[in-house]
């Protein structure tokens, strides 16, 4: 199995113009923890976590002036759509992370959080068609 087959799509990324409540309300109500951050080509610029916004609140920051931009994590582990399972879950061990971004050709088209590859791992005879 690799990256394509585990993945969540289609998914929703932010623009670094957004401010970071109307993220954080997303992300409560999808319950993400983590949101990609992308151009509107698709180019990943970054990614919002649960701890950047913690961060914004505990530097004193509004939720509804601050742009996700300025508290997005900008250095993102990323994986290809043909990253094999194993690889990811190395990568999302060695690097205490809960999801990365998969890319194709330079665009984000998934994401493979934990709970993503602990189901692929437990249910291995269910497919994804279509």
């Amino acid at each position: 199995m690799n990256a394509e087959d585990i993945m969540n799509t289609p998914i929703v990324a932010a623009s670094a113009r957004a401010f970071a409540r109307e993220v954080a309300s997303y992300m409560l109500m999808g319950g993400f923890s983590g949101v990609p951050v992308a151009d509107r080509d698709g180019s990943l610029i970054g990614i919002v976590t649960e701890i950047d916004l913690i961060r914004a609140v505990r530097d004193g920051k509004s939720l509804e002036t601050t742009r996700i931009g300025d508290i997005m994590t900008r250095d993102v582990i990323t994986v290809d759509v043909s990253t094999s399972m194993e690889e990811i879950m190395e990568i999302l061990d060695s690097e205490r992370i809960l999801r990365v971004p998969v890319m194709r050709d330079g665009v984000v088209v998934g994401i493979v959080s934990r709970p993503d590859v602990i189901r692929a791992a437990v249910e291995p005879e269910l497919m994804r068609l279509g």
